[in-house]
């Protein structure tokens, strides 16, 4: 197989994957080394650079994928958005989310502590929409379940790996990028009030009214529940986002129709 073979090649599978397509199944699926896949993939999204191209491929989630330039988004969010509605997630959500993502693997009593409210209402959205995971049990009294961050959730925000995630002071942009700034952010459900079990304040009631509370200051006050997360990932922060947005599961993906 030539070089230009070979990278073509890579571009079909790549384009017709559904996931990020990593180093190991490309060599496996092209018999080949994987340094001499590796040169081809570097070839080739070299050849994607050029600024007549609308796309791109990206190394996100430990493989590689194709999505539009950061100068289409907002023309593709428009795009996106005629076709079916964006996904939305509420402030408390996204402050849960923040938690998990810069204290992971975290438990809901921790969340709870963190964020002063009952967040298990706010915790099976985030199951439901895939942005988190279960990842085992603590080794503490009780068992507790343990949550971090999805695969999806690196794929949605546009991230390789959680190195990449940006600070905290951060976070509310790529959250309102991803979601397509305020119009992402969806009102507080019913059920997102109504933990399971008893959150730091021991009442429904009271976490209905501390959810309130976090909406209406949710990251615009540094002494929000998610700042107290933290502002990094295993000792180490990371800033820089190209403001790939993922309003609709991954409306920054090739224009095949997602």
């Amino acid at each position: 197989m030539t070089p230009q073979e070979m990278q073509s090649a890579l571009e079909a599978i790549i384009y017709a994957a559904d996931e990020p397509a990593t180093i190991e199944q490309l060599a496996g699926a092209l018999g080949a080394e994987k340094v001499e896949v590796r040169a081809a993939l570097d070839l080739l999204v070299a050849a994607y650079q050029t600024d007549h191209r609308g796309i791109e491929i990206r190394k996100v989630a430990g493989g590689w994928k194709l999505y539009t330039k950061p100068q289409h988004h907002d023309v593709v969010r428009k795009f996106i958005k005629s076709l079916r509605p964006p996904v939305r997630l509420t402030m408390p959500a996204l402050e849960t989310l923040a938690v998990v993502a810069y204290k992971q693997p975290v438990t809901a009593p921790e969340i709870n502590e963190i964020r002063g409210v009952n967040c298990g209402g706010v915790l099976k959205t985030l199951l439901e929409k895939r942005l988190i995971t279960t990842a085992g049990r603590k080794a503490v009294i009780g068992r507790p379940i343990l949550y971090r961050t999805s695969k999806d959730f690196l794929m949605r925000f546009g991230l390789s790996d959680l190195e990449e995630l940006p600070s905290l002071k951060e976070f509310e942009q790529l959250a309102q990028a991803a979601l397509g700034a305020d119009e992402g952010i969806a009102p507080i459900e019913p059920g997102e009030l109504q933990g399971e079990g008893g959150g730091s304040n021991g009442s429904a009631a009271m976490a209905a009214e501390g959810e309130s509370a976090a909406d209406a200051q949710a990251f615009s006050e540094p002494k929000s529940a998610a700042a107290a997360a933290g502002a990094t990932v295993g000792g180490a922060s990371s800033a820089g986002y190209d403001g790939a947005e993922a309003e609709a599961e991954e409306p920054a993906k090739n224009t095949r129709g997602d």
